[in-house]
């Protein structure tokens, strides 16, 4: 079911908050957006300069227009200015009910200027009591509860458990405006809080936000199991909206976020187009820092940058290092992992057997024994018992492996299974200068980033140098697709926790 989500709010012609930013949410969260506007507003990135009111026949008529054609699963409610229009939409509502409704309580400008008169105020309290759910920011909060604004996200849940109470309603209170955590919460009507987290993400790109979480609640208030869930999955969608606003560049002041953030990046990696492997592969002198053994080692990681670069730039191992990552991504890549390193010490096996050099298979071997015994310790000690079910992109690379391992060259089996020990060294040193000791993630990040695994990774490297040494051009090609094809699966294996 798609749902068709109406929003009743103000405009932002530079399109960051209003009815232009719910329309945005509604369609990211995965409804059909309907529109009535209750107020034209000359905005940007800096400010609001005017506002145009309409008559409330036309508020009015645009709403005859939407409900005598259109069935409305969820609604928004956005700015509406005053009393009068706040009235209006009170009495249009009663008359034709509908569910969810979430009230964004447009009250309090972002400088901290009142927008409502007492008037006004007090109509919109009685809104609230016909809201499923309402989302003040904290001021708004403050106002309603005829307090001070909260300085934390405790003291702003107590000024939301009796508004709950009186009116019926679900609060959310949002913390994006406290120190430390940016967590959300939703209050119950029966005094029942479930928290959100949420890290806080350093940036002034956050205009709108207010209007595209209640937006997108609403849509996901449909879909979702509980209002719980429904928050969780906006929440979360937000936070990369915001991440990534600044590369927008829409406005010299406060910008937009990047609504379509999540839909662009789930688009591009579900792309079915083939990966563009090397056609000729030819030594490069001079290693470098890579640690390449070799001329050959140095001209594989050389081909290998745009997978390598990508990999690096993913939200899931930038989170990862700050420790913002969402604890249910990691463990759904140590779930994967879990199943990822059955397969790959079984294929660090079959290469040890296809290797002629007695020194050389005895390593892989050992790597193979190792993997089970050391690192799935980890997965064991987070995971327990439970690892779920493999997904498609585990499935697909541990076949990819297996089938290479098995069918191709011992030199190509070799440089296939090489990327899992390279990449993960890089990303352990990497990301290790950001870990401290009470880092959520530390003990993964401390595995990959310690002393025996980057010297075993160096052998792993010299021994693929060796093989490629010793192969021959057409084997030493097909080794070159092999490891770049295998850069590419564990690109997509990290991302893949953020695709859920």
């Amino acid at each position: 079911m798609i749902p068709r989500v109406l929003t009743i709010a103000g405009t932002d012609p530079t399109g960051g908050a209003g009815i232009q930013a719910d329309i945005k949410a509604i369609s990211e969260a995965g409804g059909f957006p309907l529109s009535v506007v209750t107020s034209l507003v000359a905005q940007n990135t800096h400010g609001v300069r005017s506002i145009h009111t309409p008559p409330q026949d036309f508020l009015l008529a645009q709403l005859d227009a939407v409900f005598e054609d259109v069935q409305v699963d969820a609604l928004k409610i956005g700015m509406l200015g005053g009393a009068q229009t706040i009235t209006t939409v009170a009495e249009y509502l009663r008359d034709h009910p509908v569910a969810p409704v979430v009230l964004d309580p447009v009250m309090v400008a972002t400088s901290g200027d009142l927008l409502l008169d007492r008037e006004a105020e007090a109509a919109l309290s009685e809104l609230c009591a016909q809201a499923d759910i309402i989302t003040p920011n904290l001021s708004e909060l403050a106002v309603l509860a005829q307090a001070s604004p909260a300085r934390t996200l405790e003291e702003a849940i107590d000024q939301a458990l009796p508004l709950a109470r009186r009116w019926g309603t679900g609060v959310v209170v949002k913390g994006g405006h406290l120190s430390g955590s940016a967590d959300n919460a939703l209050v119950s009507p029966e005094g029942a809080v479930h928290r959100v987290p949420c890290p806080r993400i350093d940036t002034p790109h956050t205009h709108g936000t207010g209007c595209s979480l209640s937006s997108s609640l609403a849509t996901r208030l449909v879909l979702d199991a509980s209002p719980a869930e429904a928050l969780a999955w906006s929440t979360r969608w937000l936070a990369e909206a915001i991440r990534h606003g600044g590369d927008l560049h829409v406005g010299g002041g406060n910008g937009p976020v990047d609504h379509s953030h999540r839909s662009r990046r789930l688009s591009a990696q579900a792309s079915t187009a083939p990966w563009p492997l090397p056609t000729e592969f030819a030594p490069q002198p001079n290693p470098d820092d890579s640690w390449a053994a070799g001329p050959w080692t140095r001209a594989l990681w050389e081909l290998a940058q745009t997978p390598l670069g990508e990999t690096y730039a993913l939200d899931f191992i930038q989170q990862l290092g700050q420790g913002s990552l969402d604890r249910g991504d990691f463990l759904f890549y140590l779930a994967q992992d879990s199943h990822y390193l059955l397969a790959y010490s079984r294929c660090l096996a079959r290469v040890a057997s296809r290797c002629d050099l007695p020194e050389h298979a005895t390593q892989w071997a050992h790597d193979a024994a190792a993997c089970l015994e050391e690192e799935a310790q980890l997965h064991r000690s987070e995971l327990g018992a439970l690892t779920g079910e493999v997904s498609p992109i585990t499935l697909s690379y541990t076949a990819f492996l297996a089938a290479t391992a098995d069918s191709g060259s011992y030199a190509e089996a070799a440089a296939a299974v090489l990327p899992c020990y390279w990449l993960y060294a890089h990303i352990g040193l990497y990301l290790t200068d950001e870990v401290t000791p009470d880092h959520p993630y530390a003990p993964w990040l401390s595995t990959y980033g310690d002393a025996d695994f980057l010297a075993g990774t160096r052998q792993a490297i010299a021994r693929v140098e060796h093989a490629l040494e010793q192969a021959s051009p057409a084997e030493r090609l097909r080794a070159a697709r092999a490891f770049v094809a295998a850069c590419y699966f564990e690109r997509d294996f990290f991302a893949q926790a953020s695709r859920r």
